[in-house]
């Protein structure tokens, strides 16, 4: 049976005599807007998968549970969709149990599938999402308020449609719009200048009612929406799977990609946790922001914060170089201490030998590795940096050692 052609064909029979259908109904009570009807689909769904089966719903046992689970997956449903499904079910019986309708639960114990939480979803990138503005300002002015307000706001469908016109309005020089959130929280947003303009040219001389309405002047609904998003993609040329959500998703890409902070991007798009936000973010897929560079650079530049580098005056021109205990490998212009090879109180005796010994004299600059601070350095730049700069630097004496 399919369940797209099944889920209208069970009543809630609220005179049922064991209390199922007004345990049913009690639940959904507590929810509404869409996540008491995607709730009832769910239960719904189930409650046909139980019926086929001849199974009553406070009869059933955590096998049955689990068998309704399989057969979701065997339909090709995709895990978020099944995970969520018995996460319904597993609170429908949770309630049951806490209104004394049922002993335990039988879902308490139920296996969920693994969240995949990388975000899967085709995104538009910048480019796109600017051909997508373009084409919705060449078309009507209630579809191109409607396609900036999703893609420049990144409000959901049911934000933007539920918008009515007394909710504009302006606060220290700032056009707001005041929506009602996932959750039913109160916000009020600013509304950039280009979108505000739209929203202008869409109300016209409307002064209350619904911002987004039909040709009945009655309020736009999702349906509708979700095609006229559809008909300016193609518009566009896009090619991808383009919905209202996909307007919001390109939102949050959109900011992450331009360097907003991860904070203030789950702010605007009423995140609840930041791993959801962190899901839009491409960036942590970017092989050039892979910490294993980072990692070699730090590891190969194993230095001190400060680190004397020595260079040859014309008083020690005449002297043999220590090439033996500083590892010049005949380079006797610049040379470093080789701290990256011995240990830590190998390197403490070296500098204390360095500051007791007066048998010759060299000019040492002290040098901070680019390193230090977390971004990453090279050594060697580092010490080319040094030589360049030595003529306008502050020199100190300070005596080398001779070597072993």
């Amino acid at each position: 049976m399919d369940s797209n052609t099944s889920v209208a064909l069970v009543p809630i029979d609220r005179r049922s005599a064991d209390g199922e259908g007004v345990a049913l109904a009690g639940f959904l009570a507590g929810y509404r807007g869409s996540t008491r009807e995607a709730y009832a689909l769910d239960l719904r769904q189930f409650a046909v998968w139980c019926a086929t089966n001849e199974r009553r719903l406070f009869e059933v046992h955590r096998v049955d549970i689990e068998c309704f689970g399989r057969d979701l997956e065997s339909r090709g449903r995709a895990r978020a969709t099944i995970a969520r499904r018995l996460c319904t079910i597993a609170g429908f019986y949770r309630y049951a149990e806490e209104e004394g309708l049922i002993e335990h639960s039988p879902a308490i114990h139920v296996r969920r599938p693994r969240i995949d939480y990388e975000s899967h979803a085709s995104g538009l990138d910048r480019n796109e999402l600017g051909a997508l503005l373009v084409a919705a300002g060449l078309s009507s002015a209630r579809d191109h308020a409607l396609v900036s307000l999703l893609a420049l706001n990144g409000l959901r469908i049911s934000e933007a449609l539920g918008a009515d016109v007394d909710a504009l309005g302006l606060e220290r020089g700032h056009r707001t719009l005041t929506v009602t959130r996932k959750g039913g929280s109160v916000v009020t947003m600013p509304l950039a200048p280009r979108v505000a303009r739209a929203l202008d040219l869409a109300i016209g001389e409307r002064l209350e009612g619904p911002i987004f309405v039909d040709v009945a002047d009655q309020r736009l609904d999702r349906h509708a929406a979700g095609r006229i998003v559809r008909r300016i993609a193609r518009q566009a040329s896009i090619t991808k799977r383009v919905g209202p959500h996909t307007l919001r998703h390109a939102f949050i890409t959109a900011a992450l990609d331009a360097g907003v902070p991860l904070r203030d991007v789950q702010e605007a798009a009423s995140h609840a946790d930041p791993r959801t936000t962190m899901r839009y973010d491409r960036g942590r897929q970017s092989l050039d922001r892979h910490a294993t560079y980072i990692v070699a650079t730090f590891v190969a530049g194993a230095l001190p914060l400060s680190f004397p580098i020595r260079i040859r005056t014309p008083e020690s021109v005449g002297a043999r170089a220590p090439d033996r205990a500083i590892g010049a490998r005949g380079r006797r212009s610049v040379v470093a201490a080789p701290w990256g090879h011995v240990t830590r109180s190998s390197r403490a005796a070296w500098c204390a030998q360095t500051a007791a010994s007066t048998s010759r004299t060299s000019t040492v600059l002290t040098v901070t590795p680019s390193g230090a601070s977390g971004i990453g350095g090279s050594p060697t730049r580092n010490m080319a940096a040094a030589v360049r700069a030595s003529s306008s630097v502050s020199k100190t004496t300070m005596a080398t050692p001779r070597p072993p």
